[in-house]
């Protein structure tokens, strides 16, 4: 009973290394340069969130403003940086036709710039 066990978790070990092979091939062959440079801002903005928030859970939150002003700096930055995405997207045209690549980013940077200028306010 417990060779067949192992057996079956050999298979989806296997079977999950496939699927992430796959998604790698794709995402190289088939992923624009534009959005490969974003994807890498998007997962750096979402690690700087993650070590804010597992130091706020280890250490503390004492100076809480500029733990507050931080993470919500990376959470604004992760959700303009989807909403970017969305619309330079080559597969999303059809949804976006009135706003050009060059348009979506100058939003993105006036929303950034607004975000940010609010977080600097919080932190006092």
């Amino acid at each position: 009973m417990s060779g067949s066990a192992s057996g079956s978790s050999v298979s989806g070990a296997s079977s999950v290394t496939s699927v992430v092979r796959r998604f790698l091939s794709e995402y190289s062959s088939g992923t624009p340069s534009r959005l490969k440079v974003l994807d890498a801002y998007l997962l750096y903005v979402m690690l700087t969130g993650a070590l804010q928030f597992g130091y706020c859970l280890g250490v503390g939150t004492f100076p809480f403003n500029s733990f507050l002003s931080g993470f919500i700096s990376a959470v604004g930055s992760f959700i303009l940086g989807v909403c970017l995405r969305i619309q330079i997207n080559p597969q999303n045209k059809g949804e976006f036709q009135g706003i050009s690549p060059e348009r979506a980013f100058a939003d993105f940077l006036f929303a950034s710039t607004i975000l940010h200028l609010v977080v600097i306010n919080f932190v006092g």
